[in-house]
């Protein structure tokens, strides 16, 4: 049995005629020969009538358990299925509705961030045998005491590559409002081009910096079997970008390591860079990190030596930090207003001169360097946030990825 996930997004499902688009992808993986499940997420954005966000609207998210606000959180996606499910029985094909629970997918109990534990598909495989095709509210999970859960952020794209994984899919289709995965924000680099193929370790990369096309969570679930995943848009029949193991991708395309040195340029901002001295060393450090985690701070972008602490936290923490800070009566400086750069590639390590590469052509463009470092797929580079539009034009020239 030839298995595919295909997964709607909320524009893809917000209105007749988008679904009426989404039907027609439906269509043709069956006439291929695929048995199909769908993962949907609930109808639009924020302000729309059935949006999660919308839902939210409804309450006093400080007044209610998580446990009861996750309840609320579900109710966009079954209505997103549902309403998939009868325009498909219109136009004759047989299906049935899944909530996450019914499609055996358990979680453990962190109420509006679970994790998923294990997946019973065989509910599923039941209904793929009888030639239906099943679609499954995405999102949402059902903890071992029959609690509904939500996923948290980019939660119905790790709905579906877990169930790609679990079913042992050919591939997971992730379908949006774009024609894939691009060299860099197309709203700043005019040239940027679509990707044809990346690595899963390069779109993990690419996602937790800033790209916001999948979720990095949901490409790590695809890579322990490597399922292929491809970011596709739902308005058209381009194949959009396909995320595949270096392996595959050595076999696909045998030039692309050498030929792409740099995959992509991305960023995150607003950012605020946190520089602390620190007289009793270790100690002192330890507790600057301690009280932050109890604050709920995130911190980046971290360097740590034995005199002094710099890392970034996310504008909207910054009084939050200023505050703990001051309680705690360290010497600190605070920027704000930074931007995160990131250059992205499967074929940065082991390559001289990547770096002099990244700071010629920000040093061409008179933009200062405030902090910067690297692994073997990805070099960073802190810059003042007004520098962030010509940093990530500079670098996608440099590295020539609009040819």
């Amino acid at each position: 049995m030839r298995k595919l996930v295909q997964k709607f997004g909320g524009t893809s499902v917000a209105t007749k005629e988008n679904r009426e688009l989404a039907i027609g992808h439906i269509a043709d993986a069956v006439a291929a020969g695929f048995h199909v499940v769908v993962v949907v997420s609930a109808m639009g954005r924020k302000g729309e009538p059935y949006a999660t966000d919308t839902l939210l609207s409804l309450i006093d998210s400080t007044g209610i358990a998580k446990r009861e606000r996750d309840l609320l959180m579900s109710c966009g996606e079954l209505i997103s299925a549902v309403v998939l499910s009868s325009a498909l029985a219109e136009k004759g094909y047989e299906n049935c509705v899944m909530t996450g629970a019914q499609a055996g997918i358990k979680t453990n109990n962190v109420f509006s961030d679970a994790k998923i534990i294990s997946i019973d598909p065989g509910r599923i495989l039941d209904e793929l045998d009888s030639g239906k095709i099943v679609i499954v509210t995405g999102f949402q999970g059902m903890t071992e005491n029959g609690d509904i859960t939500t996923l948290g952020r980019g939660g119905s794209d790790t709905t579906a590559t877990a169930l790609g994984v679990a079913l042992n899919a050919e591939r997971v289709d992730i379908f949006t409002d774009v024609d894939g995965i691009m060299t860099a924000d197309p709203r700043i680099v005019d040239n940027a081009k679509k990707l044809r193929t990346v690595t899963y370790g390069e779109i993990c990369n690419l996602a937790y910096q800033g790209a916001k096309v999948i979720h990095p969570r949901a490409v790590e679930i695809a890579m322990q079997k490597n399922i292929p995943v491809r970011v596709r848009s739902t308005l058209s029949k381009d194949e959009g970008t396909l995320i595949v193991s270096q392996t595959d991708l050595d076999r696909l395309e045998p030039l692309a390591v050498q030929d792409r040195i740099i995959t992509g340029i991305t960023y995150t901002a607003p950012v605020a860079q946190v520089h602390i001295t620190c007289p009793q060393k270790e100690k002192q450090q330890l507790k600057i990190f301690e009280t932050l985690k109890e604050q709920q701070v995130s911190v980046d972008f971290i360097s740590v030596r034995p005199e002094d602490v710099t890392f970034t936290v996310a504008d909207a923490d910054r009084m939050k930090v200023e505050s703990t800070l001051q309680e705690l009566g360290v010497e600190y400086k605070l920027l704000p207003d930074c931007a995160k750069v990131s250059a992205v590639g499967a074929g940065i390590a082991g390559v001289p001169g990547v770096m002099a590469a990244i700071m010629e052509a920000l040093a061409e463009e008179s933009v200062e360097v405030l902090q910067s470092a690297d692994s073997h797929t990805t070099i960073w580079c802190l810059v003042r946030a007004d520098d962030l539009v010509k940093s990530v034009r500079a670098l996608h020239t440099k590295f020539d990825l609009h040819l």
